[in-house]
């Protein structure tokens, strides 16, 4: 599968064969889900299993404004996508150690994708130079609440940061297939994946999810919670590495998660679904 952003499109391509269409909104875009609601406004080629193809920098001197010293220990990206401490923006944080600049370039491919960048900061700690965003759709000045359309900010994102930072490629599991360098080591699915519940209130409970990162994860996740029933109301989706790791705040019919469903539904539905979606082969072309 390739990504391709050009012209407010972005274009996730299946190896087998590439057939471009509008989706429709899944059937995780209930009245149920409040925070994923809405189409999105661009052309999607997708297929969850895939991975996505950047253009591969030639030399540093295509590095967006940041720093590529390829002599220091790569750091390790993190995208966080958080949908919970603002109401009327979605924040969208970018960092990899000290090598970024101001990401122009990011910003313009979010444009792309028929969005605003309302505000934008940077700061800096101990791990790293932050660059934070604050987004929302272009068409209604409100925050995205669409899965599918975050899985696209967060694929460009990668996108993005595998094209100008290619000695990212060895710590995003997107960097397997299509960076200049693939990972050091394969992560283990049964190791790497958590599943845990805890109490949110009265009215719901915040489910926490960490496994191996793919393209497309966002957006299963959802679909897998929501085709059983369970509402998801707000969230946010951290992908750190080759890992990602997703905060949704949930409920069943207006309720708390009880300890019998969590059993059943999270140790087992979710887990098993996320292990077959990790593990499912590619089919190539050459087999038919």
């Amino acid at each position: 599968m390739a990504v391709a952003v050009a012209s407010g499109i972005l274009r996730l391509i299946p190896s087998t064969r590439a057939v471009e269409c509008g989706l429709p909104v899944p059937r995780c875009c209930s009245l149920r889900c409040s925070l994923f609601a809405a189409p999105i406004p661009s052309k999607i080629r997708y297929h969850s299993d895939a991975a996505i193809t950047a253009p591969r920098a030639a030399s540093p001197k295509t590095v967006e404004d940041g720093n590529s010293n390829e002599t220091d220990t790569v750091p390790t990206p993190k995208v966080i996508i958080d949908q919970d401490s603002d109401p009327d923006a979605t924040i969208v944080e970018i960092t990899f150690g000290d090598r970024l600049g101001s990401l122009l370039d990011t910003m313009k491919s979010l444009k792309n994708l028929g969005l605003n960048v309302v505000k934008a900061n940077v700061y800096l700690d101990s791990s790293g130079k932050h660059n934070k965003f604050a987004i929302t759709r272009a068409s209604t000045g409100r925050k995205v609440d669409d899965p599918e359309l975050l899985e696209a900010i967060r694929l460009t994102i990668i996108n993005n940061m595998l094209e100008y930072h290619p000695e990212s490629s060895s710590q995003l599991a997107m960097g397997a297939a299509f960076g200049v360098e693939p990972p050091g080591q394969e992560v283990d699915v049964d190791i790497a994946t958590h599943i845990d519940v805890y109490d949110d209130g009265p009215d719901r409970s915040l489910l926490v999810v960490e496994t191996a990162d793919y393209a497309g994860l966002l957006v299963d996740l959802v679909k897998i919670i929501t085709d059983i029933d369970i509402a998801v109301q707000s969230g946010e989706f951290d992908t750190e590495g080759l890992l990602a790791k997703a905060k949704f705040h949930i409920s069943y019919k207006g309720k708390p998660i009880i300890k019998p469903l969590q059993l059943v539904i999270f140790s087992n539905v979710l887990s098993n679904s996320l292990r077959y979606f990790l593990r499912r082969p590619t089919t190539e072309e050459a087999s038919f």
